[in-house]
């Protein structure tokens, strides 16, 4: 809005009137066509009249009735040619004016003031709804920009004007560029809580309680059972939920487990260091016999050694290994895993192994509570978390003859480690044909290459779970793409890790419950952990778990590499070939080999899940 330089400089303009005594302007309204094209009649100019002299005779002339004189006329010509009309908006109409007009229509002061006032609260309030709007797009958005090149500004005519003052087609323009921004903003945040949400698993509940006609059996037993759970956590995991229903099998009593302290690792950690050994023991109570020890009068008896064989069902166990507890009393296994069949097994008996898995089988109490602690870091501020098996780890690359991406030198040392290892029968193998074929756990940059294409931003935070990655800069390029990674050595003080020290198996006790927990759990490698824990996520209302097609994944890595496809369809076929592979209810069915068929504890449905009635 144009003002003239007195007003802009706070010069009050003031007209020769009875309510003002003092001096005039310096500045007075001049009988001319002023640079705003307004007439002006000038005051105290050499042809004009003293203003007290003119006021003085037209009094006079109008008491004794005569015709008002010229300096009346003047007077009235002043006030006329003087009116200037009010602009609508700016201080033409929220200054005091400085006398009556003859256009005033009535309008007092105070309510020209109150209305002035009214569309100053408007206009503030315009630019502040449309202030608020812009930042609320970009906080929409996420970067405070959008792919669609509008801009609030008056964009593509190249002005610099950064005005909120919109006309005509400007406003029209202005008003399709925010519901454009709104619209992809909306669909950024539906994207974006795609990639976190779970699968439908409406119709499926838990179903692992007992039922209602069961009874306690009597007290009566037929011999105890003694196992050392062999492996790694997971796998004596498995085993001990085995042992328990062999118990229950063969109506023996069940020896709290003792561990394997032969492995890879070579972890002292006993079972009461890993479980809740008295929660385990409550829970079961009801199944089974357990107890601590064997009792002082078996104490001196030779247990009887025994190798089950591997997949067997229930029928093998009550046939031959049940006369040999009862012929000796004591039975000792010397290998739990994998004893037992995935199918094919009475439903009580499906039933307590979920029962001992998911309820008996509880972290100690440190494991517990330092895994609640890292989850509530990582989540604070309210940010979700992926849970990533980064099985990149020396020994499973030497296990697996992979070394894509590794040096030579590194593949040779792998080489000379499978072959030193007695027990891994596979010695010769071709790690670029097996890559092919989708036995190879993904490197830390296909992972990364993963994660992109499905869609989720740098920013998200990563929990590995899993040991230190094998190669020189393998991590590189996930940490450049993903630089919030977190393990329970970088979330956890040195006081907090201290009763963890030389405990490997505590501490993959520890990722397990920071895994289970996740809003996403992603595996690169179909081992013990990514079995147990995406079974127990299925379990707990089917938590979303992404399950990589390895095979045809790094199809497309190769081919993205090779410059045969473009980004854009590399992240859309990602998108395509994981769509049914993030954890969604299905059911387990057996296969031609046990060996080859899912594992129970991986799905355990049907089993321990069941379908609702709705469903049915």
């Amino acid at each position: 809005m144009q003002h003239s330089n007195a007003e802009g400089m706070g010069v009050t303009q003031r007209v020769s009137s009875p309510r003002f005594s003092g001096p005039m302007t310096r500045r007075t309204h001049s009988f001319k066509v002023g640079s705003s094209h307004d007439v002006e009649l000038q005051l105290h100019s050499p042809k004009s009249e003293n203003p007290i002299l003119e006021t003085q005779d037209s009094s006079a002339a109008t008491t004794s009735g005569s015709i008002p004189t010229t300096t009346t006329t003047n007077s009235f010509l002043h006030r006329w040619f003087s009116y200037r009309p009010r602009p609508l908006f700016g201080k033409g109409l929220l200054r005091k004016p400085s006398s009556p007009s003859l256009l005033d229509f009535g309008v007092s002061a105070y309510r020209r003031k109150r209305l002035g006032h009214l569309l100053l609260y408007a206009l503030c309030g315009a630019c502040l709804f449309l202030a608020v709007l812009k930042i609320s797009t970009s906080v929409w958005i996420g970067s405070g920009e959008y792919s669609g090149g509008a801009s609030f500004q008056s964009g593509e005519s190249g002005s610099k004007n950064d005005n909120w003052y919109i006309q005509g087609a400007d406003s029209d323009r202005s008003l399709m560029m925010v519901s454009s921004v709104v619209a992809e903003s909306l669909t950024n945040k539906r994207k974006y809580s795609e990639i976190w949400s779970k699968p439908n698993s409406e119709e499926f509940k838990q179903c692992i309680d007992r039922q209602k006609s069961y009874k306690r059996p009597d007290s009566d037993t037929n011999g105890f059972l003694l196992i050392n759970a062999n492996g790694g956590l997971n796998q004596m995991r498995f085993g001990i939920c085995d042992m328990v229903a062999l118990a229950k099998i063969m109506k023996a009593t069940l020896v709290l487990p003792s561990l394997d302290h032969t492995s890879y690792w070579a972890d002292e950690s006993g079972f009461k260091d890993l479980f809740d050994w008295k929660h385990f023991m409550q829970t079961l109570k009801d199944d089974i016999d357990i107890v601590e020890t064997l009792p002082s009068n078996f104490t001196e008896t030779e247990p009887f050694r025994k190798t089950p064989i591997s997949w067997s069902k229930v029928n093998y166990y009550k046939s031959e290994v049940l006369p040999l507890l009862k012929q000796h009393k004591v039975i000792y296994f010397t290998h739990t895993d994998s004893r037992l069949a995935n199918n094919g097994l009475p439903s009580s008996i499906q039933k307590l192994r979920c029962r001992v898995n998911y309820r008996a089988l509880k972290y100690s109490a440190p494991i517990e509570e330092l895994g609640k602690t890292l989850v509530s870091r990582l989540r604070r501020n309210g940010n979700p978390y992926i849970a990533l098996h980064l099985r990149y780890e020396k020994d499973m690359l030497s296990f697996t003859g992979c070394s894509h991406n590794l040096t030579t030198e590194e593949g040779d040392e792998l080489r000379r480690m499978r072959y030193e290892v007695s027990h891994w029968k596979e010695k010769e193998i071709d790690g670029a044909d097996r890559r092919k074929q989708g036995g190879c756990p993904l490197t830390p940059r296909e992972t990364s290459l993963l994660l992109k294409a499905l869609g989720f931003p740098s920013t998200t935070n990563i929990y590995l779970v899993a040991g230190e990655a094998y190669g020189n800069g393998s991590m590189q390029y996930l940490k450049n793409d993903y630089p919030n990674i977190y393990s329970h050595s970088t979330l956890s003080t040195e006081d907090e890790l201290s009763p963890f020290e030389n405990h490997q198996n505590m501490l993959a006790g520890l990722d397990y419950v920071v895994a289970l927990e996740s809003n996403v759990f992603v595996y690169t490698y179909d081992g013990n952990m990514a079995k147990a824990v995406q079974g127990h996520r299925r379990f707990e209302n089917f938590r979303k778990t992404i399950n990589p097609d390895r095979q045809n994944f790094v199809k497309l890595v190769d081919e993205l590499d090779e410059g045969k496809i473009s980004w854009k369809k590399f992240s859309s076929k990602v998108k395509r070939l994981h769509q049914d592979r993030i954890g969604a209810p299905y059911f387990r069915e057996p296969g031609e080999f046990p060996k080859l068929e899912e594992s129970f504890y991986a799905n355990p449905l049907p089993g321990c899940i069941c379908e609702t009635n709705r469903r049915k």
